[in-house]
């Protein structure tokens, strides 16, 4: 496929494709240009039209700058979230897309890029949600992360399991959905920090969508923007409004 140089503004038109990748953004100009480069080199000699979406979520630094000067395999566009956290970028991006299916994806890859035909296979068999897992059965972990962040991990986990029963792994950041049915459980989310998945999960499976989780061999990267005391404590505080919305009967609502 000949190279498409196509980096436009959130102001352009997003035309209907295939398949529309979000990567929420903050302060990410170091480490986008080699992710870019690798996720639109493959995406290019797939069988689906697709484009990516990068959030920039209130950057300092030049994150949107060396998306706009790339050359790219496939179509990026820029989109701009001013609401601060992972979910309010990521939202951002899935509500304005028109793609068949849509998705987001971290920066850092920690999930292999080729795992996207796995997932779009998995929804093209009818899943509402293709999501990666670090902990089901045939997943591996090529490089652990630090003791601390798995043992919070699996405190959360456990927690998070209780809300969406059957899923080994909510917070694995790469998952891929069926565009409709995304957008209506969005429209249900308050939350907009680490816990998102969560909750995004949980509407998914409450309107009867089916949830699909893809073993991967997922690799932890030093770099991560995750912070284990302030991030982990607002997550776990998020997860519990969550508990108290269920106990209420409010599903969701007032969550914040």
């Amino acid at each position: 496929m000949d190279t498409a140089t196509a980096t436009v503004h959130a102001a352009a038109r997003r035309d209907t494709v295939d398949l529309e990748l979000v990567v929420p953004a903050f302060n990410e100009a170091a480490r986008l240009p080699a992710t870019l480069a690798e996720v639109t080199t493959f995406l290019a000699g797939q069988r689906w039209r697709s484009r990516v979406v990068v959030v920039d979520n209130g950057s300092t630094d030049d994150t949107a700058t060396v998306v706009e000067a790339g050359n790219w395999e496939t179509e990026v566009v820029v989109v701009g979230c001013s609401r601060p956290g992972k979910g309010a970028a990521v939202g951002r991006g899935i509500a304005g897309s028109r793609a068949r299916f849509v998705g987001f994806i971290d920066a850092d890859l920690s999930t292999p890029v080729p795992t996207l035909t796995r997932a779009v296979d998995a929804l093209e068999a009818g899943a509402a949600a293709a999501i990666a897992s670090r902990h089901a059965p045939g997943a591996e972990l090529a490089c652990p992360q630090p003791v601390a962040r798995r043992l919070g991990g699996s405190v959360f986990r456990a927690l998070a399991r209780q809300l969406v029963p059957g899923v080994y792994d909510t917070q694995c950041g790469f998952k891929l959905f069926d565009r409709p049915a995304v957008q209506r459980a969005l429209r249900r989310c308050h939350v907009s920090g680490f816990a998102f998945d969560v909750e995004l999960l949980r509407q998914i499976r409450r309107a009867g969508g089916r949830i699909t989780e893809v073993p991967v061999v997922w690799t932890d990267d030093e770099r991560s923007t995750f912070r284990p005391l302030r991030d982990g404590r607002a997550a776990f505080a998020d997860l519990f409004r969550l508990y108290r919305a269920d106990l209420l009967g409010t599903a969701g609502a007032g969550v914040r």
